[in-house]
């Protein structure tokens, strides 16, 4: 997938199922290009020892210049860490379809790697500095992403505490996410071996309004898909609606199929049908 593909941002991340992987691991590799995933991340950051950071960076900067059938960026190490300026300048010329700034507290530091890449650049949320930033970072961003393990660990959280301790958080970044006009990920799930807890949550991401969700296994991309997925008997409503109105957004409202509905409802139908006929691509 190159550059020119993914010149349209908003196409480029509306994608439900987002894989990431370490980029330190040839055969991680490997298998997310062989996947079905919607994108794929690879990590220079967390998933990195620190020992192999720069041979990381190489092996990501090789493996994007392959060919691949879904889009891919990487996830460069954070503003103030010692491998991030030379992530920076190895990144910005590769061949990744977009970059990853994790921990992202300001849209000061979203600039600072934006101003010098030639990709766009997603923001990883993952502190309560990051939440409490959200709209003016999403104004400089391509996406948000939430990093739920990083913000429940800021949060101090208690182990095993769920994620009822930052809904608030988390429904702030879809909120500035759809101030600004760009697409909104929803953090990992950590049970590998928890299909269903996957399938549930990955359900609350979609109710939310995420546009999709960052995964760590390739076992979890077909559940990530079927959550986001619009339902069949939605998009025949959706397409009744659009006729109904007489393929127009025009003023005021009209009864459908015992409801009222108005202009916004029908710009609705149209985002969920493109949506399906993306997906079904």
């Amino acid at each position: 997938m190159t550059q020119a593909k993914c010149a349209n941002r908003a196409a480029l991340f509306d994608r439900p199922a987002a894989l990431f992987l370490p980029a330190s691991r040839p055969g991680a590799i490997e298998k997310a290009r062989a996947s079905d995933a919607d994108l794929c991340i690879l990590d220079l950051e967390d998933a990195v020892k620190t020992e192999d950071k720069d041979e990381a960076r190489e092996a990501a900067i090789a493996a994007v210049a392959q060919d691949w059938s879904m889009p891919v960026g990487i996830r460069m190490n954070a503003p103030g860490t010692r491998w991030h300026a030379a992530d920076l300048t190895a990144l910005s010329t590769s061949a990744a379809d977009f970059l990853v700034v994790p921990l992202v507290g300001s849209a000061e530091q979203v600039d600072a790697v934006a101003s010098r890449a030639k990709q766009p650049v997603a923001a990883m949320i993952e502190t309560a500095r990051g939440v409490l930033a959200a709209d003016e970072i999403g104004r400089v961003a391509a996406a948000l992403i939430v990093g739920t393990n990083d913000l429940a660990a800021d949060l101090r959280l208690p182990v095993g505490a769920g994620r009822g301790g930052m809904r608030h958080a988390i429904e702030r970044v879809v909120l500035a996410a759809r101030a600004c006009g760009i697409a909104a990920y929803d953090g990992v799930y950590n049970g590998l071996e928890d299909d269903e807890g996957f399938r549930a949550e990955a359900a609350e991401s979609h109710a939310l309004g995420f546009d999709g969700k960052t995964i760590i296994h390739p076992k979890h991309i077909a559940s990530c898909k079927a959550a986001f997925a619009p339902a069949e008997a939605d998009v025949e409503r959706a397409r009744r609606l659009i006729e109904a109105s007489g393929e127009t957004d025009g003023v005021g409202a009209i009864n459908f199929e015992g409801e009222m509905v108005e202009a916004m409802h029908v710009a609705a139908a149209r985002r969920l049908i493109e949506r399906a006929e993306q997906q079904g691509e």
